[in-house]
């Protein structure tokens, strides 16, 4: 059975809440965008409702995607679908106490500006820490996941991991800046601990939507990328699956396999590469000679490497 049929076949089976939890998400997610329309209002130079927005995408694409890995597991099923159900609750108390601070014109990261702004960032740290935890836990299921197109197989597994290392990568923001460690030296107190811009204090210059910084590296890069190879992985797989009939050789589920492996490590790298460039303080729009050079190195090795998948028999 090709993934194509899987995905078919299982969707009915796919974990309810979760899958509940992403349609609601899309919705607030629609309803971030007439919230951007309307209120003009800016934190940090960015749109106030623009985090609220980017969270509940990506909290979408997070549990439709676990909704659906978890369907696909043959043992473990209902700790799973439990460990899932807490990440849901989770998110949604997070999301809560994010959209609180956003309504009341505050950050709702880093920010130890009052006690009351300083105990929700408490607060969302620890269900921060607790997500981290449920979701170690279910990648570790996903090792039992039952598929027989070996493409897909490979793809869950490298996705969930590779996700679970982008999401490990958050905590690099926590850190306090060296401005903050100052100020703490002379006796102050800083406002904000921690901050996903290096290299500059958080605000100024950024992409559309996306807000990551056009002058200074930007430490949210490298955690939404790896982030997200939990769906960009498996879509490999299906995108395969699909040119298969057109493509004698991809009608080789071990080519399909090498593939996919190939593009697991290719991803591992851009996590890696986009994570050096943010750590030297480097925007993702200038990058200097060194990093396009490693650019290049790991599109030349996957195109090799790709090209060695397709003709090996």
């Amino acid at each position: 059975m090709t993934i194509l049929a899987d995905v078919r076949s299982r969707t009915r089976e796919w974990h309810r809440p979760s899958a509940l939890a992403a349609a609601t998400l899309g919705v607030v997610a629609l309803l971030c965008v007439a919230a951007l329309l309307v209120d003009q209002r800016t934190l940090a130079g960015a749109p106030i409702w623009a985090k609220p927005f980017k969270f509940a995408v990506s909290g979408a694409l997070y549990f439709a995607t676990w909704s659906w890995l978890v369907s696909l597991l043959p043992r473990f099923r209902r700790t799973a679908g439990w460990l899932t159900n807490f990440l849901v609750l989770i998110f949604a108390a997070e999301y809560v106490l994010l959209v609180f601070q956003a309504a009341r014109g505050r950050a709702s990261h880093f920010n130890n500006a009052t006690p009351q702004d300083a105990l929700i960032y408490s607060v969302m740290g620890k269900m921060i820490m607790g997500l981290w935890v449920a979701t170690l836990v279910l990648t570790v299921l996903v090792m039992f996941t039952k598929v027989q197109d070996r493409a897909s197989f490979w793809a869950v597994r490298a996705g969930a991991v590779l996700s679970l290392v982008g999401i490990s990568l958050g905590i690099l923001m926590t850190n306090p800046t060296a401005q903050q460690l100052a100020q703490w030296k002379t006796g102050g107190t800083p406002d904000m601990v921690g901050a996903h811009t290096v290299g500059l204090a958080d605000g100024g210059s950024g992409l559309p939507i996306l807000g990551w910084s056009t002058v200074a590296g930007d430490l949210r890069i490298p955690h939404f990328v790896g982030m997200h190879a939990l769906q960009v992985l498996p879509l490999l797989a299906l995108a395969l699956a699909a040119l298969a009939p057109r493509f004698t050789r991809l009608r080789d589920d071990a080519v399909r396999a090498r593939l996919v492996l190939i593009g697991a490590a290719g991803y591992a790298g851009l996590t890696a590469l986009v994570t050096w460039q943010a750590l030297r303080a480097q925007s993702i729009v200038h990058p200097d000679v060194a990093t396009l050079g490693a650019f290049a190195l790991l599109v030349a090795a996957a195109g090799l490497g790709s090209w060695a998948a397709v003709r090996v028999r």
